[in-house]
């Protein structure tokens, strides 16, 4: 059996093989839109959501969504970071993310249940990074440390969000010294690359380091693209270019790397940028 896509054909046991993901960061949607929601995820043949978590959306709400979707074959992880996070004060913003996963899973059935847990801090983007990147790092590296043992706690996935360009990255901290990719593949429990470039030959290039790495470590690594229009130039997201170009490309990285034990799938940044894609 297999699905066409524009041109290209994928066979659809690849599918079921390799996590095919995207990143809900608007919850609320769920609330009106529901319906539409999980027939756009099923008819992208995703199966796997990164979903927000914002405390101020019903916990009814989650629960309705994750079932269903659940009945569909499609795994939801509990979204959460903001870059702040490594700001004094921040990690109490983390302790409460967790804190809040582990009363719903506590009140949720299984089906209704989280199937991990995924962070997006991007430590980056603030001027801490700029001005002390050593005492930024550590911090980073704290709080994954943190999440680590509370998803321990709750037998949950603990995944990261990471830019291709940390492998670029030297750290000398308390947790040692070495490469901030290699220290953040070892520290979870896998990893979706922001690979945000517009081509395969590209993304396959700038990806590669992790990868192999992840293979020594026998981890999984996702490969992530952006269709969100950006500002930092035209070849970093495939707004431009639309769906079927974009899914050229990825059914081109897919094929590299089948075989690589580490390659779990790639993942399209993100469901609403996505949804008003042009075809």
């Amino acid at each position: 059996m297999s699905l066409s896509i524009g041109s290209t054909t994928i066979r659809a046991e690849n599918i079921t093989v390799f996590d095919r993901s995207t990143w809900i960061w608007n919850p609320w949607i769920l609330l009106d839109n529901e319906v539409d929601t999980l027939k756009f995820l099923e008819s992208k043949q995703i199966n796997k959501v990164y979903l927000q978590v914002d405390s101020d959306v019903s916990t009814s709400v989650y629960q309705k969504f994750i079932e269903k979707a659940t009945a569909k074959g499609i795994h939801i992880y509990a979204l959460a970071g903001e870059s702040y996070w490594i700001t004094e004060n921040g990690m109490e913003y983390q302790s409460q993310f967790l804190k809040w996963v582990e009363r719903y899973q506590q009140e949720a059935t299984d089906a209704q249940r989280f199937l991990g847990i995924h962070l997006d801090i991007e430590p980056y983007d603030t001027n801490i990074w700029s001005t002390k990147q050593t005492l930024a790092i550590q911090t980073y590296q704290q709080l994954i440390v943190q999440a680590n043992k509370k998803a321990q706690v709750l037998k949950l996935p603990l995944e990261l969000d990471i830019p291709f360009w940390y492998d670029e990255i030297k750290y000398n901290t308390k947790y040692g010294k070495g490469i901030l990719s290699e220290w953040l593949i070892k520290n979870s429990d896998g990893v979706t690359i922001m690979a945000y470039r517009d081509t395969s030959k590209e993304i396959i290039k700038i990806v590669k380091n992790e990868i192999e790495y992840a293979k020594r470590m026998s981890k999984p690594v996702v490969i992530g693209v952006e269709t969100l229009k950006s500002a930092e130039g035209d070849n970093i997201s495939f707004s431009e270019e639309g769906e079927l170009y974009m899914n050229k490309q990825l059914n081109k990285i897919q094929k590299h790397y089948s075989k690589n034990p580490s390659f779990k799938g790639v993942a399209i940044h993100h469901f609403d940028s996505w949804k008003g894609m042009e075809p």
